[in-house]
Protein backbone atom coordinates (compact mmCIF):
# COMPACT_ATOMS: atom_id res chain seq x y z
CA UNK A 1 0.00 0.00 0.00
CA UNK A 2 1.68 3.48 -0.79
CA UNK A 3 1.21 6.92 1.20
CA UNK A 4 -0.89 9.04 -0.92
CA UNK A 5 1.17 12.51 -0.76
CA UNK A 6 -1.42 15.71 -0.70
CA UNK A 7 -0.11 18.26 -3.12
CA UNK A 8 1.88 21.36 -1.20
CA UNK A 9 2.24 25.11 -2.93
CA UNK A 10 5.93 25.25 -3.52
CA UNK A 11 8.07 28.46 -4.21
CA UNK A 12 9.97 28.20 -8.15
CA UNK A 13 12.95 30.54 -8.75
CA UNK A 14 13.16 31.22 -12.27
CA UNK A 15 15.83 33.01 -14.51
CA UNK A 16 15.64 36.96 -14.61
CA UNK A 17 12.25 37.88 -17.30
CA UNK A 18 11.14 34.17 -17.22
CA UNK A 19 8.39 34.19 -15.23
CA UNK A 20 5.71 33.74 -18.17
CA UNK A 21 7.98 31.13 -19.87
CA UNK A 22 8.48 29.08 -16.63
CA UNK A 23 4.23 29.48 -16.17
CA UNK A 24 3.01 28.58 -19.62
CA UNK A 25 6.13 25.47 -19.53
CA UNK A 26 4.64 24.06 -16.65
CA UNK A 27 0.65 24.88 -17.76
CA UNK A 28 1.00 22.30 -20.73
CA UNK A 29 2.73 19.47 -18.54
CA UNK A 30 -0.63 20.22 -16.46
CA UNK A 31 0.70 21.19 -13.33
CA UNK A 32 -1.08 23.67 -11.20
CA UNK A 33 0.66 27.04 -11.18
CA UNK A 34 -0.05 30.63 -10.13
CA UNK A 35 2.31 33.36 -10.86
CA UNK A 36 0.66 36.64 -9.44
CA UNK A 37 0.86 39.90 -11.06
CA UNK A 38 0.33 43.18 -10.39
CA UNK A 39 -0.67 46.19 -12.89
CA UNK A 40 1.53 48.90 -13.03
CA UNK A 41 1.98 51.92 -15.34
CA UNK A 42 4.35 51.04 -18.21
CA UNK A 43 7.57 52.36 -17.83
CA UNK A 44 8.53 53.21 -21.29
CA UNK A 45 8.92 56.94 -22.25
CA UNK A 46 6.33 56.01 -25.58
CA UNK A 47 3.57 54.44 -24.08
CA UNK A 48 1.09 55.67 -21.20
CA UNK A 49 -0.31 52.15 -20.81
CA UNK A 50 -0.83 50.16 -17.54
CA UNK A 51 1.01 46.27 -18.13
CA UNK A 52 0.49 43.57 -15.66
CA UNK A 53 4.31 42.47 -14.25
CA UNK A 54 4.71 39.70 -11.47
CA UNK A 55 4.49 40.53 -8.16
CA UNK A 56 7.21 38.79 -7.11
CA UNK A 57 10.15 39.07 -10.10
CA UNK A 58 11.94 35.67 -10.65
CA UNK A 59 9.42 33.66 -9.01
CA UNK A 60 6.12 31.83 -9.40
CA UNK A 61 4.59 28.88 -7.45
CA UNK A 62 3.45 25.38 -8.38
CA UNK A 63 1.56 23.07 -6.70
CA UNK A 64 2.71 19.70 -6.61
CA UNK A 65 2.78 16.62 -4.75
CA UNK A 66 7.02 15.96 -5.55
CA UNK A 67 7.67 12.55 -5.82
CA UNK A 68 10.52 12.40 -7.46
CA UNK A 69 9.30 12.43 -11.12
CA UNK A 70 7.70 15.71 -10.75
CA UNK A 71 10.84 17.11 -8.98
CA UNK A 72 12.64 16.18 -12.39
CA UNK A 73 9.66 17.61 -14.87
CA UNK A 74 9.63 20.91 -12.99
CA UNK A 75 12.81 21.92 -12.46
CA UNK A 76 13.76 20.68 -16.41
CA UNK A 77 11.78 23.28 -17.65
CA UNK A 78 12.78 25.77 -19.72
CA UNK A 79 13.71 29.24 -17.21
CA UNK A 80 13.79 27.48 -14.09
CA UNK A 81 16.38 27.74 -11.54
CA UNK A 82 15.21 25.74 -8.87
CA UNK A 83 12.66 25.20 -6.16
CA UNK A 84 13.09 27.56 -2.99
CA UNK A 85 14.56 25.55 0.42
CA UNK A 86 16.69 24.64 2.82
CA UNK A 87 19.18 21.69 3.35
CA UNK A 88 16.15 19.49 3.62
CA UNK A 89 14.60 20.34 0.36
CA UNK A 90 11.93 22.82 -1.09
CA UNK A 91 9.89 24.27 2.02
CA UNK A 92 6.03 24.18 0.82
CA UNK A 93 4.13 27.43 1.48
CA UNK A 94 0.42 27.85 3.06
CA UNK A 95 -2.39 27.35 1.02
CA UNK A 96 -3.65 30.59 3.25
CA UNK A 97 -0.86 32.50 1.63
CA UNK A 98 -1.62 31.29 -2.06
CA UNK A 99 -5.23 32.52 -1.57
CA UNK A 100 -4.67 35.49 0.14
CA UNK A 101 -2.23 36.73 -3.13
CA UNK A 102 -5.17 35.33 -5.29
CA UNK A 103 -7.39 37.61 -3.65
CA UNK A 104 -5.07 40.49 -3.58
CA UNK A 105 -4.08 40.16 -7.38
CA UNK A 106 -7.39 39.73 -8.44
CA UNK A 107 -8.46 43.37 -8.25
CA UNK A 108 -6.55 46.27 -9.97
CA UNK A 109 -5.95 48.11 -6.70
CA UNK A 110 -2.17 49.45 -6.10
CA UNK A 111 0.29 46.66 -4.08
CA UNK A 112 3.42 48.32 -3.03
CA UNK A 113 6.03 45.94 -2.92
CA UNK A 114 10.03 45.87 -3.02
CA UNK A 115 13.29 44.35 -2.46
CA UNK A 116 15.19 45.38 0.84
CA UNK A 117 18.60 46.50 -0.74
CA UNK A 118 21.40 45.85 1.47
CA UNK A 119 24.92 47.43 1.38
CA UNK A 120 27.33 45.67 -0.42
CA UNK A 121 24.75 44.11 -2.66
CA UNK A 122 25.40 43.23 -6.11
CA UNK A 123 23.08 44.81 -8.47
CA UNK A 124 22.43 45.50 -12.33
CA UNK A 125 20.35 48.63 -13.40
CA UNK A 126 17.52 46.76 -15.71
CA UNK A 127 16.43 49.95 -17.36
CA UNK A 128 17.15 53.42 -18.14
CA UNK A 129 20.26 55.06 -19.45
CA UNK A 130 22.44 52.88 -17.81
CA UNK A 131 20.62 49.85 -18.34
CA UNK A 132 23.53 46.78 -18.32
CA UNK A 133 25.80 48.40 -15.90
CA UNK A 134 26.67 46.23 -12.90
CA UNK A 135 27.35 47.92 -9.13
CA UNK A 136 27.14 47.38 -5.59
CA UNK A 137 23.94 48.87 -3.75
CA UNK A 138 25.82 51.68 -1.59
CA UNK A 139 22.65 53.40 0.19
CA UNK A 140 18.72 54.61 -0.16
CA UNK A 141 18.97 58.44 -1.57
CA UNK A 142 15.87 60.43 -1.69
CA UNK A 143 12.35 58.33 -2.21
CA UNK A 144 12.63 56.01 -4.60
CA UNK A 145 15.77 56.76 -5.08
CA UNK A 146 19.64 54.49 -4.83
CA UNK A 147 23.05 55.26 -4.77
CA UNK A 148 24.84 52.76 -6.71
CA UNK A 149 28.78 52.33 -6.89
CA UNK A 150 30.58 51.37 -10.57
CA UNK A 151 33.83 50.56 -10.99
CA UNK A 152 35.73 51.74 -14.01
CA UNK A 153 39.17 51.44 -14.72
CA UNK A 154 40.15 50.91 -10.57
CA UNK A 155 37.60 54.12 -9.85
CA UNK A 156 34.61 53.89 -8.07
CA UNK A 157 31.85 56.03 -9.31
CA UNK A 158 28.47 56.55 -7.66
CA UNK A 159 25.10 57.09 -9.15
CA UNK A 160 21.88 57.99 -8.43
CA UNK A 161 19.30 56.01 -9.59
CA UNK A 162 14.99 55.09 -9.65
CA UNK A 163 15.09 52.31 -6.90
CA UNK A 164 12.78 50.40 -9.43
CA UNK A 165 15.23 49.98 -11.66
CA UNK A 166 18.23 47.66 -9.87
CA UNK A 167 17.91 44.07 -9.75
CA UNK A 168 20.23 42.52 -7.27
CA UNK A 169 22.10 40.17 -8.89
CA UNK A 170 22.01 36.05 -8.44
CA UNK A 171 24.66 33.57 -8.04
CA UNK A 172 24.83 31.38 -10.12
CA UNK A 173 24.34 28.01 -9.03
CA UNK A 174 26.49 25.18 -10.18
Amino acid sequence: MTAIITPSWYVLHTRSRFETVVHDGLTKKSMEVFLPKVLVRSRRVDRKVMIRIPLFPGYLFVKSDLTARRHIEIVKTAGVVRLVGNQSGPLPVSHETIESLKIMTAGDGKILTGTVFKKGNRVIIISGPLEGVMGTFARYGKIGRVIVNIEALGQFASVEVDEEDIEVLTQKLS
